[in-house]
């Protein structure tokens, strides 16, 4: 079990020494304090389904929705997994002050498609808002949103303007339950 502990430490050490040597070939060292604020309109998205069809994020309008951040070779984005699936089914019909129901904008970073098909299977991922351009750290998202790690994720209101950012486990449903009109 250490032995287990310490490569996934070491996994996530190294994933995020090759995410900053990204930023630094990039020249974009400013990026890594520049990422979406709350209270800010949240850049839209339009990138393709495993279907292969565009789904925008604009197109959600209307609900509270998780925009995560994640890919099928991320451990803590599978980590993860179980609590967003739990929220999801717990939240996905709900009212809120901030919009009329929940839904989650699941964006990979994933680069080969079969990889990510199987992690939203496996996982049981069963919203159907899933996207990527398989672009890995080079996908348009990484820049747009000025992503140096994953997982990542912002939550935003009807009108896409973020409420709220990086809520994992327990803190995205103890948010919602917040925001839910009773």
């Amino acid at each position: 079990m250490k032995n287990i502990k310490t490569i996934i430490i070491s996994f996530i050490l190294i994933a995020s020494f090759v995410n900053l040597l990204n930023l630094v070939e990039r020249n974009n060292l400013s990026e890594l304090n520049s990422s979406p604020k709350i209270g800010e309109k949240a850049p839209e998205i339009n990138l393709k389904s495993p279907e292969g069809k565009n789904i925008k994020l604009s197109s959600l309008k209307g609900k509270v929705v998780l925009i995560d951040f994640w890919a099928s070779w991320c451990p803590p984005c599978r980590k993860e997994n179980p609590f967003l699936v739990s929220t999801y089914n717990e939240f996905k019909n709900k009212k809120f002050k901030h919009g009329k129901g929940f839904t989650i904008y699941s964006v990979s970073l994933d680069k080969q498609k079969e990889n990510w098909v199987k992690a939203i299977e496996s996982d049981k991922l069963t919203w159907k808002h899933h996207v990527s351009d398989l672009g890995y750290w080079n996908s348009s998202v990484v820049d747009l949103y000025k992503i140096s790690g994953i997982p990542t994720n912002y939550l935003i209101d009807k009108n896409g303007v973020i409420i709220a950012s990086n809520l994992r486990g327990n803190a995205l449903s103890e948010f919602l339950k917040k925001i839910e009109e009773k």
